[in-house]
């Protein structure tokens, strides 16, 4: 049992026995702000992160809150700062800080503005920011604004409405990065695609039809089915307006490769893609061609690995949204027992890919 807030531990044995203990030995940060102790030799309280020397068990005093230690006649530790917020506290504050900046300005900030506003280098801001996000600056800065053009297309009444609602300040910058951020001309998107071509082909492999389409940009659609017309219907009414084209024979090899590596994953799949999604989901799908072959990742997994450890159902949203069968892996992800749960194409096909995948 844990032992009394502010109560000594009178011998090691007793600390040991602590579980808070184990804690402070481990330098557990998660435990920050759950708890702090005290030394009686040093007369300073720690949080249980604190990376100074361990003191005997029989030296620590164990405390609720900085206050239940002061009033104890302890000061702060100088190294650890226990009366200051969590070192994760402090970072997603810090991260936070600059999404919002990103999200404000009409230039995205260059790295060292962004760094020095918060106090860092700009290499430790730039693998703080990552770690917590999943996303460099610039591509969140991307991914951010591409969102927001996608839902004032969607909503606003004009172009120019959305052009100012996604938050450029000028024409020329919209129009210079709408073709990156979606794929064709705003007015194209709006329209369902209207005065866009996308080029499309049908092949055959082990698990049914296979729909590969593209854009100027790259790939933007694999789909996988049963009824190669359903396929197609499917992507028009992704793009209702636009026209589409059927591939030639170079575009025929291309469909072959990603038969190719559907039936042989270890040939590896390098495509140019033309990949559209949230700031989200583009963390999701970056995390997901992350996993090798033959291996698999849990939603919770994933969640954690993207720094969002409780968004494990807007993992699973993500993973549902994928419109790129193969090239962005979403089949490698399991539930937490390793089971699998549902599949944009099936979940046969997804048990058929894993397995290939594994005997490769």
């Amino acid at each position: 049992m844990p032992a009394e807030t502010s109560t000594p531990l009178a011998a090691d044995a007793a600390t040991e026995r602590d579980p808070r203990w184990a804690r402070i030995v481990a330098r557990d940060p998660s435990a920050d702000g759950l708890f702090c102790y005290s030394v009686a030799t040093t007369g300073v309280y720690c949080r249980p992160s604190c990376p100074s020397r361990t003191a005997k068990p029989a030296h620590v005093r164990l405390h609720d809150t900085p206050a239940d230690a002061r009033a104890a006649g302890f000061r702060p530790c100088l190294r650890c700062r226990p009366d200051d917020a969590p070192r994760a506290a402090r970072n997603a504050a810090i991260v936070a800080g600059a999404c919002r900046a990103i999200d404000r300005a009409e230039d995205m900030p260059s790295l060292e503005q962004l760094a020095g506003a918060a106090g860092l280098s700009p290499a430790y801001f730039h693998r703080l920011f990552k770690a917590e996000t999943g996303l460099t600056p610039r591509d969140y800065a991307v991914a951010r604004r591409g969102a927001r053009l996608r839902r004032g297309l969607a909503d606003a009444p004009t172009v120019t409405a959305a052009l100012f609602d996604a938050g450029y300040g000028s024409s020329s910058r919209f129009y210079a990065a709408a073709g990156d951020l979606l794929g064709m001309p705003p007015a194209a998107w709006r329209n369902g695609g209207a005065g866009q071509t996308l080029r499309f082909a049908i092949g055959q492999c082990a698990l049914g039809a296979l729909l590969v389409a593209s854009s100027d940009k790259g790939v933007c659609a694999i789909t996988l089915g049963d009824d190669p017309d359903a396929l197609t219907r499917d992507l028009q009414d992704r793009f209702p307006n636009a026209e589409l084209t059927a591939g030639d024979a170079a575009y025929d090899a291309l469909v072959a490769r990603v038969v190719g590596f559907v039936e042989a994953p270890q040939l590896g799949l390098d495509l140019p893609l033309d990949i559209r999604g949230t700031a989200f989901q583009h963390r999701v799908w970056n995390a997901l061609r992350a996993i090798p072959p033959g291996r698999t990742a849990t939603y919770a997994q994933i969640a954690r690995q993207i720094g969002a450890p409780g968004a494990v159902r807007a993992v699973a949203g993500a993973c549902a949204a994928n419109a790129l069968a193969v090239a962005i892996p979403c089949h490698r992800v399991v539930r937490t027992d390793g089971s699998l749960s549902g599949y944009r194409w099936g979940v046969a096909r997804k048990r058929a890919l894993i397995a290939c995948e594994a005997s490769a």
